[in-house]
């Protein structure tokens, strides 16, 4: 996958101008949980070079960056959950998903749905 770092809370608003355009990924990772890393594993092997085509990624590591998870709760108004998967588009989110809930299916849907 080709993921944008989430590093500085600033990003959103590119998230946000990018969803506009596409559909946008955001996936909240933490390196200490083996939730979190079998979700990403998961993932990342179904993940395509047409859906990198067709989608923006963007990945936060929690640990470094718990202030923009936080950011991303109060913009998107979706509870911190970890790890979790958010889509947006046209600036807000329209799906969420957590833990085991976090399938390469279902995100694909809410990423294709128009």
């Amino acid at each position: 996958m080709n993921w944008t770092p989430l590093t500085e809370s600033t990003q959103l608003e590119e998230v946000d101008a990018r969803s506009a355009e596409k559909p946008v990924l955001i996936f909240k990772h933490s390196t200490r949980c083996n939730i979190s890393s079998a979700a990403l594993g998961r993932l990342e092997r179904a993940w395509t070079e047409a859906d990198d085509a067709a989608h923006t990624t963007y990945f936060l590591d929690l640990l470094k960056h718990r202030d923009i998870s936080d950011a991303i709760a109060a913009r998107y108004g979706v509870e911190h959950g970890s790890p979790q998967a958010l889509v947006i588009r046209n600036g807000e989110c329209v799906e969420h998903s957590a833990h085991f809930g976090i399938t390469y299916k279902e995100l694909l849907s809410s990423l294709s749905k128009a």
